[in-house]
């Protein structure tokens, strides 16, 4: 199976969960929450465009577009709302610091960890 993720289509966090369901929940009947959790449950193979076992190449466009889109600036918003969300102040500051001093995860960082977590996923940089 062969999907296409366009990385031009978002800049924020919020937009790169609208592309994730546009290519990964065609067909389905409800959407994936903006959670790396629910990202990772999809990848499993339960659900989605992506269900089963089978291998899948995810053609990435812009992806580095969508590297800065889910950079430094993305990341820190999205912690620092967890800060306020009741998530672990403590742990959500120790990340924001290692993000400021360059040597934590970006968004699109994780995300590419997540995904490397299952080897049937092939992500193929595209222009």
């Amino acid at each position: 199976m062969e999907l296409v993720l366009e990385g031009a289509s978002f800049d924020d966090i919020a937009g790169f969960w609208r592309e994730v369901n546009r290519v990964f929940m065609a067909g389905e009947d409800w959407r994936l929450g903006d959670s790396l959790d629910a990202l990772e449950d999809m990848l499993h193979g339960g659900y989605g465009t992506a269900q089963g076992d089978g291998p899948v190449v995810l053609h990435w466009r812009h992806m580095e577009a969508s590297r800065r889109a889910l950079g430094i600036a993305a990341t820190r918003g999205w912690l620092e709302a967890k800060l306020s969300g009741g998530f672990d102040a403590k742990a959500a500051r120790t990340r924001i610091d290692a993000l400021e001093r360059g040597e934590g995860q970006t968004y699109f960082d994780i995300v590419m960890e997540i995904f490397a977590a299952h080897p049937r996923f092939t992500i193929l940089p595209a222009s």
